[in-house]
């Protein structure tokens, strides 16, 4: 999952290829109509509803493709970087864009109608939570047990190597993550998504040990 921030520093479309990124997790083609959105723009839409720099940057960016042209060679390794996204037949890409950009400009304007809901697809669940999807996936993976002999270990690990901002991103994260949830079962395929791949520690349901870290998590920006 790749983020704007990230790409920012060696792409000229970091935020085009965030939102291509929705795309790729959802089959790698446009499924949006003029009249309505596809999957990945409705997830991509969540996301970017309450982030108006984020909408603004990736209007910004598809305006300049289109400008200059998909095949120019101006931008050539620009665009060879970006997820390849597939048209329907009969349909140019530009064409693609241009429906997105339309839908984006009525989010702006309040028309595109954005229903805050839990994610619906794997990128979104990681666009939405990226630190704590970080926290799972690299330290609660499927070799756990051969680099850590305890959950708190590789907690430990993960504070040794976050900065502040970082561990306070987490914790507020695990807890709009929880709050989105309702059952036990949502939650385990929820994290799962995230890259939880071990078992809580015995005797800890899942629940309640993430209610822990982001106490854990408090007590040490506070300290």
């Amino acid at each position: 999952m790749s983020h704007p921030r990230d790409l920012a520093a060696y792409e000229r479309f970091p935020a085009l290829h965030e939102l291509l990124d929705s795309y790729a997790s959802d089959g790698y083609i446009f499924t949006d109509t003029a009249d309505r959105p596809g999957p990945a723009l409705q997830a991509y839409a969540r996301l970017a509803h309450d982030s108006p720099d984020r909408l603004e940057l990736v209007l910004r960016e598809i305006d300049d493709l289109l400008r200059i042209g998909l095949f120019s060679e101006e931008i050539a390794d620009d665009v060879d970087l970006l997820p390849h996204i597939e048209p329907p037949a009969g349909v140019t890409v530009e064409q693609c864009l241009r429906v997105i950009r339309d839908h984006l400009v009525r989010m702006g304007d309040g028309e595109f109608l954005v229903q805050f809901t839990a994610p619906e697809t794997s990128w979104e669940w990681r666009a939405r939570f990226p630190e704590l999807h970080q926290l799972l996936g690299a330290y609660f993976h499927q070799d756990f047990s051969l680099d850590y002999d305890s959950h708190q270990e590789a907690l430990d690990d993960y504070l040794s190597g976050a900065s502040t901002a970082d561990i306070r991103q987490a914790a507020d994260q695990i807890r709009a993550f929880l709050s989105l949830i309702g059952t036990d079962q949502e939650l385990g395929r929820a994290a799962q998504t995230l890259g939880l791949e071990v078992y809580s520690p015995k005797g800890v349901p899942l629940r309640q040990w993430l209610t822990d870290i982001s106490v854990l998590f408090d007590r040490r920006i506070e300290n």
